[in-house]
């Protein structure tokens, strides 16, 4: 992509002008999730800016875990985060932190915010918390709690830590201010009391700093110079400014952009979590999931979501990415590296009357047109195929292109075959089809350059080997999962996963390997489920069709 067909990104502007004024250090960006799930492709788009933004402007980005809640965190999940970035190409090497590291640190900065009378400890209970909160119009109440003297604050808060106290008992807030605007200003928790075994700590601890707390502290001790959050952040920014000018450490610019929406998809970990739990989808890698693990394994490529996640730009104002905008740069870059092979998942069989008995031919077949170091592979022809029973009628329309009684089509790779009958069971469903070939037309191409409308692609049974298929649809079927509805798995699609068993591959595609993707002619691209494959049974997941068939279906 140019320079000048790049789409915005409003925080190069900032940076650009930071660094023209000698306003800014050396750009230190951060991406720091929490723990607590697996990385969706909205995550994707926050990796990639920040740790682009580093490359692009030759800084460093770390990644850190902030994993202050150990009742939700898990090192499956610290496992899984930092699997997800190697394989989207971004290697933090040594920059990988836990923001449990700095606990003790952070702990002396409560301290110090105690003592100079800008935190205290409260033990208002969370239903009377709500009720001096106040609301959007009317202004909170302070605190009977409010003015304990740093001596007590001091004795409350090391007592909090040596575990003295349940959960809930007290809390330890900022001294802000009950009556502003910004409810986030209202006299924020900083710490609460937790007796949960954190998943990097142990039990070394029994208070925990809040979201707000740790992030700030902890991007100014890694000496961040620019803490990229989503919009939903940007009523913190306040407190995030507050906390460090108080403590008058190094202190970030937080910079706030649009988070990624997508149709067709929910991206909240929440509901992530909920459909993983409730056994709505096969785990957190499931090809239907958003997840980054899923889309993995359905056969989505790390250079697809990143020049995705580059053609969407970085812009302010919240919207919706149609999901097309994805699957267009995942068709794009699978057209160019997946290998070609033909698969026939509805088999019927066709004899070629005039070819040999007995006889196999081996024929060449491009395993990509489009890259010329691909090479080729041998398939193999013999009298009797399987074809798609699709591929016959015995009534056609005018329109159709295949074979029927006195048409001639293009077998790929192959010759130009001429329909000259088939047979029936006591059913009337056509059991086999008959055919002649051209055996001047090798390779698929006539001598004589007469036209041939219909391609059709094709398996020989002396090559044919059984595999399993899963084609895939999006998990939902709407547009907006959680618009008009209580719940939004009601609007689960029924539909989003068919098994497809007995289809029947040339055997050179039993020599691929997890990861690599294919294009099965004529019916999409797909990639081996090494997760759900055994040596018996070969499992193929389809990654996406050839084309748009919901962008067709919606114009109807």
């Amino acid at each position: 992509m140019s320079e000048e067909s790049k789409p915005n990104n409003f925080i190069k502007t900032i940076i650009d002008k930071d660094l023209a004024e000698n306003k800014s250090k050396p750009v230190a960006t951060r991406f720091p999730p929490e723990p607590n799930g697996y990385l969706h492709i909205g995550h994707a788009k926050s990796i990639c800016l920040n740790f682009g933004l580093a490359t692009e402007y030759s800084g460093t980005c770390n990644l850190r875990f902030d994993d202050s809640n150990p009742a939700k965190e898990d090192n499956e999940y610290v496992e899984s985060i930092k699997e997800d970035l190697k394989w989207l190409g971004f290697e933090p090497e040594e920059r990988v932190y836990f923001a449990s590291d700095y606990f003790e640190e952070m702990y002396q900065h409560a301290l110090k915010l105690i003592e100079a009378g800008k935190a205290y400890v409260c033990s208002l209970s969370a239903e009377e918390m709500r009720e001096y909160r106040g609301t959007l119009t009317e202004p909170g109440k302070d605190s009977p709690y409010r003015e304990r003297s740093i001596e007590e604050n001091l004795d409350f808060f090391k007592r909090m830590k040596a575990g003295e106290f349940e959960k809930g008992e007290h809390l330890l807030r900022a001294k802000i201010d009950m009556a502003s605007g910004n409810i986030n200003l209202r006299d924020p928790a900083l710490y609460r009391i937790k007796t949960a075994c954190h998943h990097h700590t142990g039990n070394d601890w029994s208070i925990y700093p809040m979201y707000d707390f740790c992030h700030c502290v902890s991007d100014s001790i890694e000496g961040i110079t620019y803490s990229l959050c989503t919009l939903e952040f940007e009523d913190h920014r306040p407190l995030y400014d507050w906390i460090l000018n108080e403590l008058d450490i190094h202190h970030p610019r937080q910079i706030e952009f649009a988070r990624l929406n997508l149709n067709y998809m929910v991206l909240s970990k929440r509901k992530l979590l909920e459909l993983v739990e409730d056994k709505h989808v096969a785990g957190w890698d499931d090809p239907r999931l958003p997840t980054i693990a899923g889309l993995r394994r359905r056969g989505y490529t790390a250079k697809a979501i990143r020049n995705f996640c580059e053609s969407i730009g970085v812009a302010k104002a919240n919207s919706t990415v149609d999901i097309g905008m994805l699957e267009f740069s995942l068709r794009e870059d699978l057209n160019q590296v997946a290998q070609r092979r033909m698969v026939v998942s509805d088999p019927i069989k066709l004899i070629v009357e005039n070819y040999p008995e007995g006889e196999i031919e081996e024929l060449d077949a491009d395993n990509n047109p489009n890259d010329p170091d691909a090479g080729k592979r041998k398939i193999k022809f013999s009298r009797e195929l399987w074809i798609e029973r699709e591929d016959f009628l015995e009534d056609a329309p005018k329109k159709y292109f295949r074979l029927t009684p006195g048409k001639e089509v293009r077998l790929v790779h192959a010759y130009y075959v001429t329909c000259t009958g088939f047979e029936k069971d006591a059913d009337g469903n056509v059991t086999e089809v008959r055919c002649t070939y051209d055996p001047s037309t090798k390779g698929g191409w006539s001598e004589d350059k007469r036209k041939v409308k219909g391609t059709i692609h094709w398996v020989s049974t002396e090559d044919a080997k059984p595999i399993t298929v899963n084609e895939y649809d999006r998990l939902f079927a709407v547009e907006n999962p959680s618009e008009g509805v209580e719940d939004y798995k009601e609007n689960i699609n029924p539909d989003s996963l068919k098994v497809i068993e007995g289809c029947l591959a040339e055997s050179s595609l039993l020599e691929c390997k997890g990861g690599t993707p294919y294009q099965f002619l004529r019916q999409g691209y797909f990639c081996l489920d090494a997760k759900d494959s055994s040596s018996g049974n070969l499992v193929f997941n389809k990654t996406i069709g050839l084309r748009d068939s919901w962008a067709k279906a919606k114009s109807k």
